[in-house]
């Protein structure tokens, strides 16, 4: 609402009211009606399918048998698991919601420290943004005009990445501090982990089934949510699973997320016009460039600017809100939108759980009903944030790590 009303004010005030009301009749039609939209909420009906049915369930327990011997092996198995999740529902807030009443008790009760316990959470929540299929990918696709099939090929290797750098980094620690992650006793059973792997099949499968597909170049990243949620619904009919109940549950939070998101969308998609009117991008441009054309230095530049609103606004809304206002100065850099769609969503990722106001924090301690200390789970993600430092400056530093699959891929 606030984007609207802003952009309504202000067009009215450069034109006239008659201009004002004829871009709130035009704008939000021919918006919503790009096909290309429809990939967002068959996404989420995949995800949400996923959920409700119970193909997600088990796959924590997997990991965490198959890592229990490995230092900190409950926390490694949380970072895949919330990367797994996060993949399907889109959503970071939703996985660390789920997830802390998943994971972080599990390792209370294995007594690991509680700041380890739910640092990694909610940091390991906001992964699904850049492993594919991602919503924020969708939406900054069409946003910037770029090819969404590229930038899901460009988000896999920084996210697995990512965890990759996650589970490196809790294993050293728990190696040299033991008392942070004491050993699971009797940690593997071949009976409980067959029966484990019978479980978890069908999300994995569902994964790879519409990855593949997309870049397989069977169907296209639009048409890929659809078969995402035929596939869902499929599998979880063949388990049994789908029941009236689970299928209304999914239905009515797709419905929710969408609609939340479209009208979240609209209000950029005035802003924008808002802003092209104004002469502010432009104008901005011009002042960046004049401290520096260097692309690195602007990226730097734009990386503060996210991370310091990224701690009082959510990841879509501060996408969606400064996109309009960066992409004149990226373009006039002649900065590659694949390559900073990947950076920009590693830093909506860091602004999500940047004390004082990273909003996963605060959607973790809710979801624990304070059974661990802010305090607490604030220091817990202080490692994950300088690791989090670490990816983004190997993915500024080597543009190949972004660009590499897609280009392969062209070629």
């Amino acid at each position: 609402m606030a984007l609207m009303i802003v952009s309504i004010i202000g067009i009215t005030v450069m034109t006239n009211l008659t201009a004002a009301f004829g871009i709130i009749s035009a704008l939000p039609f021919s918006f919503i009606g790009d096909w290309s939209l429809t990939a967002i909420p068959m996404f989420l009906l995949m995800g949400f399918i996923a959920a409700s049915t119970g193909l997600t369930a088990g796959a924590f327990d997997l990991l965490r048998m198959l890592l229990a011997r490995v230092p900190g092996g409950l926390a490694s198995a949380s970072v895949g698991a919330c990367g797994l999740f996060a993949a399907a529902s889109g959503s970071s807030i939703a996985t660390t919601a789920a997830m802390s009443r998943i994971a972080v008790p599990e390792m209370l009760r294995a007594n690991y420290h509680p700041s380890l316990a739910t640092g990694v959470v909610a940091a390991s929540g906001t992964l699904g943004s850049l492993i594919p299929p991602s919503i924020l990918m969708v939406l900054y696709g069409i946003f910037t005009e770029q090819s969404i099939g590229q930038l899901f090929i460009a988000g896999l290797i920084p996210g697995v990445l990512s965890a990759l750098v996650y589970i490196g980094m809790i294993t050293v620690r728990c190696a040299l501090k033991p008392s942070l992650a004491p050993p699971v006793k009797n940690p593997f059973s071949w009976p409980q982990f067959w029966t484990l792997l019978l479980s978890v099949w069908p999300f994995p499968v569902l994964i790879f089934g519409v990855l593949g597909g997309i870049f397989g170049g069977f169907f296209t990243p639009t048409e890929a949510g659809s078969v995402g949620a035929f596939l869902a619904l499929s599998i979880a009919a063949f388990r049994r699973s789908l029941t009236r109940q689970a299928l209304g549950t999914a239905i009515r939070q797709t419905v929710i997320a969408t609609s939340s998101i479209f009208f979240l969308s609209i209000g950029a998609i005035m802003f924008t016009r808002f802003m092209g009117l104004s002469g502010v991008p432009r104008a901005l441009a011009d002042g960046m460039l004049a401290v520096s054309d260097n692309q690195i230095i602007i990226i730097v530049m734009i990386a503060v600017l996210f991370v310091i609103l990224g701690m009082v606004i959510d990841s879509i809304g501060l996408m969606l809100l400064t996109l309009p206002v960066l992409l004149p100065v990226l373009e006039a850099a002649d900065v590659n939108l694949i390559w900073f769609g990947i950076i920009t969503i590693k830093l909506l990722e860091i602004g999500l759980v940047t004390p004082p106001v990273g909003l996963n924090l605060y959607v973790l301690h809710g979801a624990l009903a304070g059974r661990v200390k802010l305090k607490d789970i604030i220091s817990g993600t202080t490692w994950f944030i300088a690791m989090d430092l670490l990816t983004l400056i190997l993915l500024i530093a080597f543009p190949a790590i972004s660009l590499f699959l897609p280009s392969f891929m062209n070629n």
